[in-house]
């Protein structure tokens, strides 16, 4: 599966930084829920977008366990066909006036049907209900 450049982090930059490390498994860590659309694709009759909803994987430290991003993967809707996305969210965008925060999420789809989406969008907010 070639996700191309999908996300805010590439793998071999977090690899040439030295700086991700898996959080201690003796701990369990927080992941996020996201929900949102696809940007639009193709024309005409054809022009459509997806819906993409999951969870990220738990925290993965960056900067030396000063900051953390996330994994993600997962599929769009079914129309007549669907895309995959998936990578890296970017680091903490701190929630003003409160302890929590969120992470972006960026990239193109895979390609079916002759084309691909390009997605931008948050994850939800932390515990929002804590």
């Amino acid at each position: 599966m070639d996700l191309g450049d999908n996300s805010y982090y590439k793998d071999s930059d977090l690899e040439n930084q030295n700086t991700c490390t898996p959080a201690p498994t003796e701990t369990q860590t927080h992941v996020h829920e996201f929900e949102e659309s696809t940007k639009l694709a193709e024309e005409g009759d054809d022009r459509h977008n997806h819906r993409v909803a999951g969870v990220t994987s738990e925290v993965i430290l960056i900067d030396g366990g000063l900051n953390h991003v996330h994994a993600f993967l997962t599929n769009t809707d079914f129309l007549d066909h669907h895309h995959e996305i998936g990578g890296i969210t970017g680091p903490v965008i701190p929630i003003p006036g409160s302890t929590k925060h969120v992470h972006l999420m960026s990239g193109t789809t895979t390609t079916d049907d002759g084309h691909q989406h390009e997605y931008l969008f948050t994850t939800q907010i932390l515990a929002p209900l804590v």
